[in-house]
């Protein structure tokens, strides 16, 4: 098992340091490393990586500016030697947030963490594609479920967890959720923004938003944008 992880500094002394040190954690795969942002987005694209370590301040877009603007970044660790971005760092949904000079603790935890995330089978069975029909097993604390698919209304990103919302319940699940949607049919989920993956057959009303977004009903009342890029994919899916 290796996660594949791109790494984004300015700097090529610190790219060259942090590639040092995550050698001796064989499960991680360097598959890029990029010095600017402008760089990173097109390596992201290209590249898929599923863990992302990369530097805030840098000439040109920052590295939270870039994260901001993806509608389906990595898990993101971001990797600076100022404490001050904290906060905003996880209103991204960061995975975490590591300080310079890094230390050996701290990075082992988060390898750790996602180690385990890919090595233990989830609260949610992911081992093949989810499709209309499908059954599956939910798992938070004590309680558990067996539930359709087609029962969840939305997940929604909440850091390094999944809230799953179906019937009166909204269980965390230890996943993420570009993860899940990599798992779940498109015909059956769409990714509306960075935060909600959406049950199309939940939908109950659709209407022009902000800026060329769209905002989607769901049939329990809650009420959800779609983000000007992925209101453009939705369209084009499904226009006549």
């Amino acid at each position: 098992m290796k996660i594949r992880t791109i790494i984004v500094d300015d700097e090529r002394l610190a790219r060259e340091e942090f590639k040092s040190m995550l050698k001796q954690y064989p499960q991680i795969d360097v598959v890029g490393e990029f010095k600017n942002a402008n760089e990173a987005e097109k390596g992201i694209l290209e590249l898929n990586p599923e863990l992302l370590f990369i530097d805030i301040q840098m000439p040109g877009e920052s590295g939270m500016e870039l994260i901001e603007r993806l509608d389906n970044p990595p898990r993101t660790v971001f990797v600076t030697a100022f404490d001050e971005f904290a906060i905003k760092a996880f209103e991204l949904n960061a995975y975490d947030y590591l300080l310079k000079p890094l230390d050996d603790d701290r990075l082992i935890d988060v390898i750790t963490r996602i180690t385990e995330e890919y090595k233990i089978p989830e609260s949610v069975e992911l081992s093949s594609k989810l499709e209309k029909g499908d059954r599956i097993f939910i798992k938070d604390g004590d309680k558990v479920w067996f539930i359709n698919i087609e029962e969840v209304r939305y997940f929604e990103s909440d850091g390094n967890y999944v809230k799953v919302f179906f019937q009166n319940y909204h269980p965390l699940i230890l996943r993420s959720l570009s993860s899940l949607a990599d798992r779940i049919d498109t015909k059956l989920f769409f990714r509306a923004n960075r935060k909600y993956l959406i049950n199309l057959n939940r939908v109950v009303n659709i209407e022009s938003w902000f800026n060329g977004s769209l905002q989607v009903e769901m049939d329990c009342g809650t009420k959800i944008d779609i983000s000007r890029r992925q209101a453009i994919k939705f369209k084009d899916k499904f226009s006549l």
